[in-house]
């Protein structure tokens, strides 16, 4: 089983928006997906329809070693089951505090389900605690989705210093695969000028032995459309609700890269005539994206 962590400390960047549709569009192939949601607000949860309030087991269950993990899921559509979320997460974290190899949990418990399944995607909080800890632990990869924003180049940082604490002292194996930039807007230079400021940044670690050596760019971005944030009140997946909409094919080409096909690049179907973007103060000449220094509060 291939394990990933959509990982962001920053709310409202995508990611649950992102686990949900690309685990449906690796589900349509024929893979058997499991999404774990790790977030209190359960989004991801009500993304795929299930209501958090009437889960007898879950993340929190898992967690707290009253359900077994293969127990605990639901299946809610053709080869994709969910570890579902509720409020009940908020307390895990003071719960756990007290037990012996708290980090580790998750990944003792997933051990059954290693050869029952082909993916897992873990929708983490939008916080570097103990929850997203135990998500860390137990994949094998890190997906780090961004808005293209110059404010989005400051949190990078911290992330990487996370997942390069748990590589050192967790999870050896865990590695940056990927860097997925959502509400793209190609009509608009800071987007560009921030997927270049990344480029370049990841460039310059390669051949190196941080976690983020070989991560990529992932070739399609998620464009702005409103249709992905009407699915999730529907509780339906973006090719349930709106199959035709730039949100369907780029999540469609985002599975397609996860699979390892090297899909290209959508064209950018936008307007010639655009309206020019009233002057903006000089940006700094320095990168903006600093790199991760050793910390000892992260796992403290």
């Amino acid at each position: 089983m291939r394990k990933i962590a959509m990982l962001n400390q920053k709310g409202g960047v995508g990611k649950s928006t992102s686990v949900a549709n690309i685990a449906a569009g690796l589900a349509m192939d024929q893979s058997r997906v499991i999404v774990a949601d790790f977030d209190p607000q359960a989004h991801l949860t009500i993304h795929l329809g299930t209501e958090p309030d009437r889960l007898e087991a879950g993340t929190y269950t898992v967690l707290t070693n009253t359900t077994d993990f293969t127990e605990a899921l639901i299946s809610t559509r053709p080869n994709l089951w969910l570890l579902g979320a509720n409020i009940d997460l908020v307390g895990a974290e003071s719960e756990l505090v007290s037990v012996v190899g708290r980090e580790t949990i998750f990944r003792e418990a997933i051990a059954s389900a290693e050869n029952k399944f082909d993916y897992m995607i873990i929708d983490c909080p939008p916080s570097l605690g103990l929850l997203t800890l135990n998500a860390l632990a137990a994949v094998d990869e890190v997906i780090i989705p961004l808005q293209p924003h110059f404010l989005a180049l400051q949190g990078l940082g911290k992330l990487l210093q996370t997942v390069s604490l748990v590589s050192k002292r967790i999870n050896p194996a865990l590695k940056v695969s990927g860097i997925l930039l959502c509400m793209y807007d190609s009509r608009t230079s800071l987007s560009e000028e921030v997927k270049t400021d990344i480029a370049n940044f990841l460039d310059n670690a390669r051949n190196t032995d941080n976690p983020w050596s070989d991560a990529k760019i992932i070739p399609t971005h998620v464009r702005r459309n409103i249709k992905l944030a009407e699915a999730p009140s529907y509780g339906k997946t973006i090719f349930e609700y709106e199959p035709d909409c730039h949100g369907s094919e780029d999540y469609r080409q985002i599975a397609k890269f996860i699979r390892n096909e090297n899909p290209q690049p959508l064209p950018n179907p936008l307007p010639v005539y655009i309206t020019p973007e009233p002057e903006k103060p000089q940006r700094p000449q320095q990168s903006e994206i600093e790199t991760p220094q050793s910390s000892q509060q992260v796992l403290d």
